[in-house]
Parts: C-alpha cells; structure tokens; sequence
C-alpha cells in the first residue's frame, strides 16, 4: 500500500454497556472519520434489539462499516471479518483518511485484525447443523467436555461458556481430525498501519447497573418480539449468546418470565466480566474511565503526534 503518512487503526474496546458506541461517535467527530464496528452480532440485519446496535440518530452522521452488512442466513468468521476489514481499510478509508477508529468488545474479531488468523478449514454444513442440535439438546457443558478431550490445550484458555467458541473448535477438531489449536501456530502478522490501543471501563457496580438498565430497555423496546421472529434461526451461533438465548428458553418454556429477565441481566453482567478478562490480559492497551473523554482523546493525539 502506498502511503505519504502513517495511518492509524484506534481501536476502542472494553465490555457490553460501558459506554463504546457515544464514545467512539464523539471520536470520530473530532477526528474526522469514520468508524469500523468489531461486534459479532452487529453485523446482521435481522439482530437490532439484543445487539443494542446503533440507530440512525445515534450514529449522528458518522459512517459506520460492518453494521447491517450481512443477512443472519449467511456465515460469517473472524477470518472473513479480517479479511474484510483490511481490504475495506487498505483500498478504501486509508485512500481518504488518516485514522480510523474500530470498537467493539468481540475480543477474537479485534484479534483478527491486530494479530491475524490462520486459515481456518470450512466444516462441513451438516456437521455444524448437527452440533447446533446437539448445543441445544444435551448443552455448551457436554460439548466442552468432548472438546477437552480432543483438544487439551486449547480447551485450557477458551472461554467453555462462549457456545460459539466451542462449536467452532468442536467443528475443526472433528472435520479434520486434528486439535483446533493446531491451526493457531502462526505468527503475528504485520499490518501496513499503526494501532492506538484503548479500553475503557467503569466502577463495577456501575457498569452492572447500566447493564440492567440497558436489559430493562432492551425489554421495554420490544426484545421479545425481536426474538420471535428469529426462531427460525436460533440455532445460528448469533443467536446462541446472551440476549437471545434466555429468551428462546423463555418460550420454550423452561423458566417464567421474572427467572427470563434475571437471567438476561445476569448473564450480561458475567459475559461483560469475560470480556474485560479478555482484554486485560491484552496488555499493550491503554486503560481510561469510560467517562473521560478528555484523557482518550488527549492520549490520542499525543499518539498522533509522535509520528
């Protein structure tokens, strides 16, 4: 890629409700750009309410990439995303901008573009079908179990409660004979642009109570119904995560609607401490309180100005 400056990827991360969307938009006004979503369900077109995507008036004119870009009947990987992600980057925004900003707190899809991934082999459809019904029949616990099995390693620092995740692994491992953990050997690769590093994060019981409030919205706003119209998709690995899948057992009968809101509200506060697990151990990024917006876009320039 020919270049006359360095060009900059910020990337903004940090748990669900902390506050990542204002942020960045605030950002991206004040650097003149444009922002790259890193959410895994943002992507799809059918998912709004549960993914707490963005609307129009929120975007406040800023260009957002890779939100509602694809249809929930299509598959689509951290290795598409990074792929993806370069190529709109290199042939595109880097053209017409300086920096870039990606959020999003989907620690495997920022990975992809800060380290890359290897090439992953394509299971099988029917196989995947057939551990999505096995996910919904017997649970994540029985799958991570086999998948400790056949892959000691990997299975020694994934997330076992990350459905996806397990799946995914248990589709490698299956469809090639060979430990999912194989395929992660190699080396980082180099980018043709420079990262700025930055998490942000609040008190913990603050962010548990933005997270309650944000379910409590989530529920005002029409959630249930959202999640109605998707049952013909519930066994996409979109739809097996917090926010759908506590409501697809709702309906399913396996709980009433009081345990379904509980439910929801706790397992976003455990998946957002996941994260931050996630992005801690992640120790090259620079941490500041969601709230200060002065001190991020101080280290940013700062940043800049070293070039």
């Amino acid at each position: 890629m020919t270049q006359t400056s360095p060009k900059y990827l910020i990337l903004l991360v940090g748990p669900t409700a902390v506050g990542k969307t204002d942020l960045s938009i605030r950002l991206a006004h004040k650097l003149n750009t444009e922002i790259i979503s890193a959410d895994s369900r943002q992507f799809y077109q059918e998912l709004s309410i549960g993914t707490a995507k963005p609307s129009v008036e929120e975007m406040d004119g800023i260009k957002h990439h890779f939100i509602d870009s694809h249809s929930i009947e299509a598959y689509y990987s951290a290795g598409d995303f990074e792929r993806d992600v370069i190529k709109l980057l290199e042939e595109d925004i880097f053209k017409r901008k300086d920096v870039v900003i990606m959020t999003g707190g989907s620690g495997l899809f920022v990975k992809a573009i800060t380290d890359g991934l290897d090439e992953m082999p394509e299971a099988p459809l029917a196989l995947r079908e057939n551990l999505m019904k096995r996910l919904e029949t017997e649970g994540v616990e029985q799958l991570a179990a086999e998948l400790q099995k056949l892959d000691p390693e990997y299975a020694a620092t994934a997330d076992l409660q990350n459905s996806q995740r397990v799946v995914r692994a248990l589709e490698v491992c299956l469809s090639t004979g060979k430990p999912f953990s194989e395929f992660h050997k190699k080396a980082k690769v180099e980018r043709n642009f420079k990262f700025i590093k930055i998490g942000i994060e609040r008190p913990r019981e603050e962010l548990y109570d933005r997270i309650n409030r944000r379910m409590d919205i989530m529920l005002a706003n029409g959630l249930e119904e959202e999640v109605k119209g998707l049952n013909d998709y519930r066994n996409h690995n979109a739809l097996q995560t917090v926010g759908y899948k506590e409501v697809f057992e709702f309906m399913d009968g396996a709980y009433d609607h009081s345990t379904m809101v509980e439910l929801l509200k706790r397992n976003s506060r455990r998946y957002a401490k996941r994260q931050m697990t996630w992005f801690k151990n992640q120790d090259d990024f620079q941490w500041f309180n969601a709230e200060d917006f002065d001190g991020v876009y101080g280290y940013i320039q700062s940043t800049l100005n070293q070039k």
